[in-house]
């Protein structure tokens, strides 16, 4: 009867404990499922964000592609203004040499006209390749500034970052910094870098970030 008493005084007492103890577990196991989700959304954006690069990588591949076509044509392009400016020097012999033929042979058919017929002719087609092969050109250079957008704007988003860095850290224009010093002022706390492959130099506060790849700049404002 003695050992009755103050155990039914304790059994209570042990409910709350076990209770709180079960609440305390429930709470942690909560706390880790809540961090398991957040890891899982982070991981889920952090997969929809690389097949959005995937698939700006596969367009700029396109465009680079097509800018090395282009190329080759704008190389035929200088070939063919060559032959424009021969076939232009050509006609112009020939033609003087037409009107002292015709000079020495009234009434008579000039010697070189037929030549200079097919020599005006060739010019044309030639002219006309020349027309076509320029907007061509006009479309590589169209296309080199679409491929290296996505470039430009990581600098811009780099040269954000450097601004940051400097006004939190009160750091004046010429000051040195690091990848990791603007690991804090990025998303993910990771360096942006070019999807064609070029090295970026961060330079010091207040000068452009740059790429090593030719073109690939911020225009000025």
């Amino acid at each position: 009867m003695g050992l009755t008493t103050p155990l039914k005084t304790r059994l209570p007492w042990l409910f709350v404990a076990a209770l709180i103890a079960g609440m305390v577990i429930l709470r942690v196991r909560s706390l880790a499922i809540q961090r398991e989700l957040v890891a899982l959304r982070q991981a889920n954006e952090d997969l929809k964000k690389t097949l959005a690069e995937n698939e700006d990588l596969k367009k700029i591949q396109v465009q680079v592609d097509e800018v090395t076509r282009l190329r080759k044509e704008n190389e035929e392009l200088h070939r063919l203004r060559n032959e424009v400016r021969q076939m232009r020097d050509e006609k112009q012999g020939a033609a003087r040499a037409g009107r002292s033929s015709q000079s020495a042979q009234p009434g008579g058919s000039p010697a070189a006209q037929p030549e200079t017929v097919q020599l005006q002719q060739q010019l044309h087609q030639l002219m006309a390749e020349n027309e076509r092969l320029r907007a061509e050109n006009q479309q590589i250079q169209q296309l080199q500034v679409n491929a290296a957008n996505p470039c430009t704007n990581n600098l811009r988003i780099i040269e954000g970052a450097k601004d940051q860095w400097a006004l939190e850290n009160k750091k004046t224009t010429g000051a040195a910094m690091s990848a990791e010093d603007l690991q804090p002022y990025l998303r993910n706390g990771v360096l942006p870098s070019c999807p064609q492959g070029g090295v970026y130099t961060l330079n010091a506060a207040g000068a452009m970030a740059t790429c090593s790849i030719p073109g690939h700049v911020v225009p000025p404002q």
